[in-house]
């Protein structure tokens, strides 16, 4: 299998490098992609020097797929210029999430609806695919109404900028700025653009993503989106209420059967989902699951996962791992 990865020098790039290699993911040969500046810059993969090329030179390679992570006004160029080739693009900006001719995918959800036609697939926001995760078992057997969610999400989020700021504020060092104010002890409630509703772009994402995913637009979610001083991992404060009353102990067990979910939940222990735990791994991880004692048939929980494996490399390499298995490409 021919790949390329499209923004292979950026942190997700890296770590989609690292998951392909971990996953044994059937590289006969790799074309590492980024800017004109980083062209002929040298990374080795599994013990093998690749130097970066341009994009225009990988599109004449004409890869089997590609892994893009490099950006929005990228992926609208260029995605459609592989896609002309033959090569099945999978994209991790939001360039082609909502686009109705295009499918957003996480692999445990609705891979199922890919056919060898998607040359263009989009990978959910990070924040969306963990939130879906947990939802979508909960919500085949007991049917969401209203979902409100709060995020705690990492620097890594924002991209290498960030973690520098981070990184220098903690070493008392002046350096470059990623946000409008420092992010080490505090709490950013602004993460992407403010749209003319109030809301930020991510907090829009969060709303739109999982009815699309889920093939459902009968319940609905708002969102409030925050950044807070961890490198990485993003956490979610969720509250769901449910056409169904429940029980606690189904609600565990039936997340605890969901392939790439893991409970965590246990008081008298202290045990619940952090992002520290859950640093470079491809759970999901939930816990603080409990009932909202204000209201009939609805659910707090805790989601926590590592944003730039399954927020990102990791659900981008597993659509790429069912199109090879299904023979969709």
């Amino acid at each position: 299998m021919k790949v390329a990865v499209v923004g292979a020098t950026g942190m997700v790039g890296e770590v989609m490098l690292k998951v392909l290699a971990e996953r044994n993911f059937p590289v006969s040969e790799l074309i590492l992609v980024a800017s004109e500046r980083s062209v002929g810059k040298i990374i080795t993969y599994n013990g093998i020097d690749h130097k970066v090329v341009g994009l225009q030179t990988a599109v004449s390679m004409r890869p089997d797929i590609a892994l893009f992570s490099a950006g929005g006004e990228t992926s609208l160029d260029w995605a459609p210029k592989f896609a002309e080739v033959g090569t099945t693009v999978v994209d991790n900006s939001s360039a082609w999430r909502m686009d109705p001719t295009k499918k957003l995918v996480v692999p445990e959800i609705n891979a199922s609806e890919l056919t060898k036609e998607d040359k263009i697939i989009a990978n959910p926001n990070c924040s969306t695919i963990q939130l879906v995760m947990a939802l979508n078992p909960l919500h085949k057997k007991y049917k969401m109404k209203r979902v409100v969610v709060s995020t705690y999400q990492s620097v890594s989020g924002t991209g290498v900028k960030a973690v520098n700021q981070l990184e220098n504020e903690i070493a008392g060092i002046e350096g470059e700025m990623a946000y409008p104010y420092p992010i080490g002890r505090n709490a950013l409630p602004h993460c992407d653009v403010f749209e003319e509703n109030g809301y930020t772009k991510e907090e829009m994402k969060l709303a739109r993503e999982p009815q699309k995913i889920l093939n459902d637009r009968t319940f609905s979610i708002s969102a409030t989106a925050v950044r807070i001083p961890t490198s990485g991992g993003h956490s979610e404060s969720v509250n769901v209420e449910f056409e169904n009353d429940f029980n606690l102990a189904d609600v565990r067990k039936l997340l605890s059967q969901t392939p790439g979910v893991v409970v965590q939940d246990n008081t008298d222990t202290n045990t619940y989902p952090m992002p520290i735990y859950a640093n470079d791994k491809d759970d999901v991880f939930v816990g603080r699951i409990r009932r909202d004692e204000t209201q009939p048939n609805t659910l707090n929980m805790w989601i926590v996962a590592d944003n730039l494996r399954k927020g990102a490399a990791t659900n981008t390499i597993q659509i790429a791992e069912y199109l090879i298995e299904h023979k969709l490409v």
